[in-house]
């Protein structure tokens, strides 16, 4: 589906980004290049009577994404928590995307669960309410089992919001490659691989089974997390399309005059979301991707609730790692190692001098550090390090984008209750935690556990293998001569990590 044919779908973008106001805000917040804002206005200006008006009491980006659909109204909310990047006022006017979109008609809703389910809505539930959150993918409706007397909360999607979708995100990725060649300097930002990490994400939220499970695997990680909860997924009234979970009864986070009245201290909310997300990120790699107040409440015995699952993040052990001893080394003010951090991660290409790379990272921490502790941000040192690191030719790594994005959400929300906190203090004891447990003398055992159970699977092989080549060397055959070089390789790879196992053993024993 994606060709020229999504032209006439981009120059109804641009033109309704021109008719609505928005063109230069997003132009501006974006700071896009001259051929860029040429290519944008060539494919707006002149074709202003084909674009969407939209609602004219909302702000231009607003009006414009909301005039456009879901995906770009997705696109909208990513951008809504992003102030680093679109900058404050223009992350401002999106933020109204969150939550308060049109709903569709109750009576939509009973058709789609009806379908879904395979049994009438009002056979299932005895009570089900208008829509009390509307967003561009679904809506929620607060509900009652019938046969248990239980509050629910009952998700349903848009109708037909699958086609709607395919037809948006095949024209972002014509934009995408529009922007590649018109601005070869934004190729650093692989808009490509932005493109198609954010279909990903989204694709999980079309399928209501698949936030089934993310929910069920993140109740199960954080089982023991003290001051957290989550609601329970109704399994047999869940399906593609409808998803059924408990009801979260408790104050909406983002109300502090309500905090304040039910009587929790803000400052250990502020304290406790943020350490709860880094918890999440570090220790079980994987974690709630869309943490803003909206997705938040505080229950009456003042546990932090979260729902809404349709965007999880998740990293590998080996990145966790990195990310930690990144932020480790920022908070120790050792500029050195968070400057080898990058090398050792590949993240800066290795012809790049180390000293001047982590000079330059000291420009970034130094003059945040001295600020005031209730102007330190998270945010701010992304948005700097992002600068220095484009400098050394680092390119976007497509994998920590909800991480970064999601750093910036829970600092804002931290910060909304506890204006006066200092996000790297509340930071440190976890960060600590997590490299002692992955860093150091009981991470390698793990590690060499893990190796050798690699190398038990493998073992029976060996003799195989080993015979194989040695037929092969003694008998050499025209055929295949990269499949040869894969088996020697796989040999000396096995038999290396076994050296190394049996060596890092005889120094943990010696050490011992």
């Amino acid at each position: 589906m994606r060709g020229p044919h999504n032209i006439v779908r981009l120059i109804r973008t641009g033109a309704t980004l021109v008719r609505t106001g928005a063109m230069n805000v997003v132009l501006d917040a974006f700071d896009a290049p001259r051929p860029l804002r040429a290519v944008a206005w060539v494919l707006g200006w002149p074709f202003q009577w084909l674009g969407y008006r939209g609602d004219p009491s909302m702000p231009p980006a607003t009006r414009a994404l909301t005039a456009l659909g879901p995906a770009y109204i997705k696109f909208g909310q990513v951008l809504s928590t992003r102030p680093d990047v679109v900058g404050a006022e223009l992350a401002q006017q999106l933020r109204v995307l969150q939550d308060k979109l049109p709903p569709f008609s109750i009576g939509e809703a009973k058709k789609a669960i009806a379908r879904e389910l395979e049994v009438d809505a009002d056979t299932v539930f005895s009570e089900l309410s208008e829509p009390v959150a509307a967003a561009s993918i679904a809506q929620v409706h607060k509900a009652r089992l019938r046969d248990t007397g239980e509050t629910v909360a009952v998700k349903v999607l848009r109708p037909g919001i699958e086609r709607a979708f395919r037809k948006d995100v095949d024209a972002f990725y014509l934009a995408a490659r529009i922007i590649e060649i018109a601005a070869p300097q934004a190729r650093r930002l692989r808009p490509m691989d932005v493109i198609e990490h954010f279909d990903g994400v989204v694709q999980g939220e079309l399928d209501l089974r698949l936030e089934s499970s993310a929910a069920s695997e993140f109740a199960a990680n954080t089982a023991n997390d003290k001051g957290f909860q989550l609601p329970k997924i109704i399994w047999p009234y869940s399906g593609r399309r409808v998803m059924t979970l408990g009801w979260a009864e408790g104050v909406p986070m983002g109300d502090n005059d309500a905090i304040d009245a039910a009587g929790h201290d803000r400052r250990d909310l502020a304290a406790r979301v943020l350490q709860l997300f880094l918890n999440h990120a570090l220790r079980d790699g994987y974690f709630h991707a869309d943490m803003h107040q909206g997705n938040l409440k505080v229950a009456p015995n003042g546990d932090i609730i979260a729902y809404d699952f349709g965007i999880m993040g998740h990293i590998d052990e080996y990145t966790r790692r990195v990310y930690a001893e990144i932020l480790f080394g920022f908070i120790r003010k050792d500029y050195k190692r968070v400057a080898e951090v990058h090398f050792e991660a590949g993240y800066v290409p290795a012809d790049k001098d180390v000293d001047e790379f982590a000079r330059a990272l000291r420009a970034v921490g130094e003059p945040i550090f001295g600020m005031d502790a209730t102007k330190i941000s998270m945010g701010r040192l992304l948005s700097y390090l992002f600068e220095v690191t484009e400098r050394f030719g680092m390119e976007t790594r497509t994998e920590l984008i909800l991480l970064q994005r999601t750093m910036v959400v829970v600092e804002g929300v931290a910060r909304s209750l506890d204006p006066h906190m200092n996000i790297w203090q509340v930071a440190q004891p976890i960060v600590e935690t997590y490299i002692r447990r992955s860093i150091g003398p009981a991470a390698l055992v793990r590690d060499l556990a893990k190796t050798a159970l690699v190398l038990s699977r493998f073992g029976p092989r060996l003799p195989e293998l080993m015979q194989d080549v040695l037929v092969r060397q003694a008998n050499p055959q025209p055929e295949a001569p990269s499949r040869m070089r894969l088996r020697v390789g796989l040999l000396w790879a096995l038999g290396g990590i076994a050296l190394g196992v049996c060596l890092s053993f005889l120094i943990l024993l010696g050490a011992g």
